[in-house]
C-alpha cells in the first residue's frame, strides 16, 4: 500500500497547488485549460486502444476478437453500472464531499471529483502498479503514476477546484482493493488479460475527453465493471480457442 499512500499524498498536494494557482488564473484560462486536458485525456486514450490490436492478445483470441471482447464488456458492465447505479453513487459521494468541504455556489466540485476519480483509476498503471505493490515486487509503476497524477491533479484543480482533492479518496479504496488481489491471490493476470483491460480504458479515457470538451456526456462511471469483465470474456475466449 505505499505506492497508493505515496499516489493519495501526490494528488492532495498537486490540489493544492492548483487550487493556489487557479484562484489567480481568469475564467477564461481555467476553461482552456479543461479543454487541453480534455483533449490529452482524448488522445491517451486512443493510444491505450492500441492494445486491441497487440499480436500477443490477437494470437490469444483470434483476430477481429479483441472489439467484440471489448463491446461485450462494455455492454454487459454498463447494465451492470447501471443496475448499481454507479455513477449516480459517484455523484452522491461528490455531493456530499461538497457540503462538507466546499460551498454550494462552487458548481465545478462534483465534476473536478467525478472526472479527476475516473482519470485517475482507470488505467493499467493502476491496477498493474497496485498488483506488484501487493506481491512485494516494488511499487516503482505506482511511484511513477504518483508522478503523473500529481502533475494533473495541479492542472484540473487550477480549472475545477478542491472537487479534485476527493478522487484521492477513490484512488485509496480502488488501488488499496488490487493491492489486496496481488497480495492474496498472487500474479494472476497475463499479458492479453492486461491488454483486455487496457482497451476497455483506453474507450473509457475518450469519454471522458468528450466529456471534458463538452462534446458528449457519457456515464463512464456506469460503465467501469467492464475493467472486471474484460479480462474474464477474454480467457473464456482463450479457453475455447
Amino acid at each position: 500500500m505505499i505506492g497508493t499512500i505515496v499516489n493519495v499524498i501526490t494528488i492532495l498536494v498537486g490540489t493544492s497547488i492548483g487550487v493556489f494557482v487557479g484562484s489567480k488564473i481568469p475564467s477564461k484560462t481555467r476553461t482552456l485549460i479543461t479543454d487541453a486536458l480534455g483533449l490529452v485525456t482524448f488522445v491517451s486514450g486512443a493510444s491505450a486502444c492500441a492494445a486491441l490490436w497487440n499480436s500477443h492478445y490477437v494470437d490469444k483470441v483470434g483476430s477481429g476478437r479483441p472489439i467484440l471482447i471489448t463491446l461485450g464488456a462494455l455492454l454487459i458492465g454498463g447494465i451492470l453500472g447501471s443496475v448499481f447505479r454507479i455513477e449516480e453513487r459517484l455523484d452522491n459521494v461528490g455531493e456530499k464531499l461538497k457540503r462538507r468541504f466546499s460551498n454550494e455556489n462552487d458548481s465545478n466540485f462534483v465534476t473536478g471529483f467525478v472526472t479527476a476519480s475516473l482519470i485517475f483509476v482507470i488505467g493499467p498503471m493502476a491496477i498493474l502498479g497496485s498488483i506488484s505493490d501487493g506481491l512485494g515486487n516494488g511499487n516503482e509503476l505506482l511511484i511513477l503514476k504518483s508522478i503523473m497524477d500529481g502533475f494533473a491533479a495541479i492542472a484540473f484543480a487550477a480549472a475545477l477546484g478542491w472537487g479534485v482533492a476527493g478522487s484521492a479518496l477513490c484512488v485509496l479504496i480502488y488501488q488499496g482493493a488490487w493491492s489486496a488481489v496481488g497480495a492474496f491471490l498472487g500474479s494472476t493476470l497475463q499479458e492479453y488479460q492486461i491488454d483486455s483491460i487496457t482497451g476497455v480504458g483506453g474507450l473509457l479515457l475518450i469519454g471522458i475527453g468528450l466529456k471534458l470538451l463538452n462534446l458528449r456526456s457519457i456515464a463512464i462511471g456506469d460503465m467501469l465493471p467492464a475493467l472486471f469483465i474484460a479480462p474474464v470474456l477474454a480467457t473464456c475466449v482463450a479457453l475455447l480457442m
